[in-house]
């Protein structure tokens, strides 16, 4: 039987539901879904060790914000004030001081490109914070780092994120990174925010050191945008819903390799949740903001 692969709790939590019946309870873990400006929401707390081994995820809060209509004024809007929401509870832990914005993944792939896309609009006030406090002291310290890929920079963004720390001592580390999902629908239309950190390149198959509060000493919280779907999963999916046997993972694996799929139009969707994704950061580390104060401001 091929495990299908996902880095979204709530498609995690949906595989359990449907391996093991949808009235069984699933243990150690509490699900809620709700509607926030238009957007489904799907908010899971894994509670305990149970939870932990039946959804494969570390204990902590994963988020799920569903967007659509991201091409619209009223649709990008209501999508960074639904993402605003959901994200600023979990920035509390930083009591208003420096937060580190890190962007994962590499550039020169566009289906792992949407970490350095969202650094690339955030607003970075350390600096002015720092040397101009009467015009900017009312802003949170904000920096930020794209740490690039292994093979680019023969560093692992574990090591350079961790020397950053040591040097700047930031209360809070979030991150922001491509992930995998289950369903072509999802891809680049849903954001899962956690407070468990995140696995670096699981998105494209390429997993490298975790990076969490246990490895940084800080607490991290992370963001990720799921930008492809594995092969092989995708195929158990559609034959599932065509009423077809399940095959095997040795024959999926002969058919698809390490297959990734991703949308055709993949450079204007990342493009879009990227700015909604940055959109939602800044207005949560700087509530007192609007949308359009963030526009002027990065202009």
């Amino acid at each position: 039987m091929y495990q299908r692969r996902t880095d979204l709790a709530m498609e995690a939590r949906e595989l359990w539901r449907e391996s093991a019946g949808e009235q069984t309870q699933l243990p150690g873990v509490i699900a809620r879904e709700y509607t926030r400006h238009g957007c489904g929401i799907t908010h899971i707390h894994i509670t305990d060790a149970q939870g932990e081994q039946a959804l494969g995820k570390p204990a902590g809060r994963y988020v799920t914000v569903e967007l659509e209509g991201l091409q619209s004024p009223e649709g990008f809007h209501d999508a960074v004030e639904a993402v605003t929401a959901e994200l600023a509870p979990l920035l509390e832990s930083a009591r208003g001081g420096h937060v580190l914005a890190v962007g994962l993944g590499n550039r020169a792939i566009t289906p792992d490109a949407v970490g350095p896309a969202v650094i690339e609009q955030m607003m970075v006030t350390r600096h002015l914070v720092d040397r101009l406090p009467d015009m900017f002291g009312s802003l949170r310290p904000v920096s930020a780092l794209s740490p690039g890929v292994l093979g680019t920079t023969g560093m692992e963004s574990a090591e350079i994120i961790r020397g950053v720390v040591e040097r700047t001592r930031p209360e809070l580390i979030l991150l922001f990174d491509a992930l995998a999902s289950r369903s072509l629908s999802r891809l680049c239309r849903t954001l899962q925010i956690a407070d468990t950190g995140i696995t670096p390149g699981s998105g494209v198959g390429n997993a490298r050191a975790a990076l969490n509060q246990d490895s940084l000493g800080v607490p991290v919280v992370a963001v990720g945008v799921p930008t492809v779907v594995e092969a092989a999963t995708l195929l158990t999916d559609l034959a599932g819903e065509a009423g077809l046997p399940e095959v095997d993972e040795t024959t999926l694996k002969g058919y698809t390799g390490n297959l990734i799929v991703t949308p055709k139009d993949i450079d204007k969707t990342i493009e879009e949740i990227a700015r909604v994704g940055a959109y939602a950061a800044n207005r949560a580390l700087h509530p007192s903001l609007s949308v359009e104060d963030i526009a002027a401001f990065l202009a």
